[in-house]
């Protein structure tokens, strides 16, 4: 058995913590969604980047260092600190094209890594008034009116009663795996592409089965793919690696994730 270095949070107060980065985040976005004067501008890579990014990962980062000064950073918009055993990974907004455009389905997305493992997420998608959390053997919830409810993926056995969430049909023909995507969509009863951080919570909450995509960096799938683990799901790149640095990523409720790798290296170029 491994136990925590003296003086080091437990996993509960870390999970404490990223709730309430979550809310600090939550200040700086909501009042500036759908806001008329919000300014935006592109990056290198010609991806939108608002004021509300930047403001939203400043706050985290300023917490972070005040209250947990000897932990590592990498973020979305601001890169990465020097390296230590705790890493924060940080999504100020997932789904900044929403957000941009007055669409309520984004969220911020904040997990922790120890010794090179993903330990917590959490993910706040305040538009909806909905947040996620989960951290290692504690669970996976959700916040509701009645207060928070523990959640769990679907036991759907059968790609026929399955419901897929694939993004985008271009990311998938720009990945190479069209055909792949176009035969899973012949297989699943049904097929959606709801899109970013919550088509895994929805996942994660035992509504859909299967989520795919691609080209995405560690801070877009971390948090999630704590939450949809401790949920009982599985979380993997497209060649079934737990590594969340491999740009692909392939959630599903666990039941399935076999037969969809195999779907997946059947139809690959």
């Amino acid at each position: 058995m491994v136990f925590p270095a003296a003086g080091a949070p437990s996993l509960a107060d870390d999970l404490a913590f990223a709730l309430r980065l979550a809310d600090a985040a939550d200040g700086e976005t909501m009042p500036r969604f759908d806001a008329a004067d919000l300014e935006v501008s592109r990056k290198a890579d010609r991806s939108h980047v608002t004021e509300a990014d930047l403001a939203s990962e400043r706050a985290i980062r300023t917490l972070i260092e005040a209250e947990r000064p000897g932990d590592a950073i990498f973020g979305e918009e601001f890169g990465a600190t020097a390296s230590a055993s705790r890493r924060w990974i940080l999504d100020p907004i997932d789904g900044t094209a929403n957000f941009l455009r007055g669409v309520p389905a984004w969220g911020t997305m904040i997990a922790l890594e120890v010794d090179g493992s993903i330990t917590l997420g959490v993910v706040s998608m305040p538009a909806f008034g909905r947040r996620w959390w989960a951290a290692n053997g504690l669970g996976a919830w959700t916040d509701t009116d009645d207060g928070p409810r523990r959640i769990a993926v679907s036991d759907v056995a059968a790609l026929d009663d399955a419901s897929l969430s694939f993004q985008s049909i271009a990311q998938w023909r720009d990945a190479g795996h069209l055909d792949a995507l176009l035969t899973l969509q012949e297989r699943v009863w049904r097929d959606r592409a709801y899109g970013d951080v919550w088509s895994y919570m929805l996942l994660a909450e035992g509504r859909l089965e299967i989520v795919g995509e691609f080209d995405v960096k560690e801070y877009d799938v971390a948090a999630a793919a704590a939450i949809v683990r401790e949920a009982g799901g599985r979380f993997t790149s497209f060649e079934g690696s737990d590594a969340l640095d491999t740009l692909s990523a392939l959630a599903t409720n666990g039941a399935l994730h076999d037969e969809v790798l195999r779907v997946l290296a059947s139809e690959s170029p």
